[in-house]
């Protein structure tokens, strides 16, 4: 198990704080700057009304547009199977097409989700293209990709198990991930417990500067005297 492995119900807290919120509690430690840590591109959401995921990264490379050097291209390759079932559960799949046109063709469609939600899969992430989203969208998994294809074309992966980058975000094997709507954090293991206490916090802190701003009396003063109130418990941590 790798260092940063976590129990299906160490990360289930997270599961329940969506990505904005989760990503402002983890700011409070300031374990990392403010623009890493999260992606910034176009792997989008596909499946929007869906709940947030967390997983464990299962990483690898593809290539859609040329067929591959050896083998056929789209079913081939068991020691990629192998090396996800490897990686502890919850897994999200991670591929990085390094095409010189990503996105192609697309690797994962319906084939794909149903192997990889029977091998405790919530979510496959790249900046390439997903397909069959009909199909997929009723199986409860979620897909982030930058476009959608017709077809798989050549796809085919060429390598795993080694550091890949979606849209900005470095992401090594084993990773802890959070995704919802707005995109795809990386969670720093050593903050998985504190993480919902401090959501929880921000959510309340929200709450109440809603209610200032509903209020009769809110005013300029009293939305100053609430900021730093706030400012007061953060220093207090």
């Amino acid at each position: 198990m790798s260092r940063n492995a976590q129990s299906f119900n160490d990360l289930e807290p997270l599961r329940r704080v969506d990505t904005c919120t989760l990503a402002n509690a983890i700011e409070r430690f300031n374990v990392r700057p403010r623009n890493e840590g999260f992606t910034s591109g176009s792997a989008i959401c596909r499946f929007p009304n869906r709940p947030p995921i967390v997983g464990h990264a299962v990483t690898g490379r593809i290539r859609t547009y040329m067929p591959p050097i050896a083998g056929k291209c789209y079913y081939d390759h068991i020691e990629w199977w192998q090396y996800l079932a490897s990686v502890p559960p919850p897994r999200v799949v991670v591929l990085q097409d390094f095409d010189n046109r990503p996105g192609f063709g697309a690797l994962f469609g319906a084939i794909h989700a149903r192997i990889c939600r029977a091998l405790d899969c919530v979510a496959y992430v790249t900046n390439g293209a997903v397909r069959d989203l009909d199909a997929i969208e009723p199986l409860g998994f979620q897909l982030f990709a930058g476009s959608v294809s017709v077809s798989h074309a050549y796809a085919h992966v060429v390598g795993f198990g080694e550091a890949v980058e979606i849209e900005g975000l470095q992401i090594e094997p084993g990773d802890i991930l959070h995704g919802d709507r707005h995109g795809i954090l990386s969670v720093p293991p050593e903050l998985v417990e504190k993480l919902p206490a401090v959501a929880e916090q921000i959510r309340s802190e929200e709450q109440e500067l809603f209610a200032l701003t509903e209020s009769p009396g809110f005013s300029v003063d009293a939305l100053g005297a609430k900021l730093r109130q706030f400012a007061e418990r953060q220093q207090c941590r």
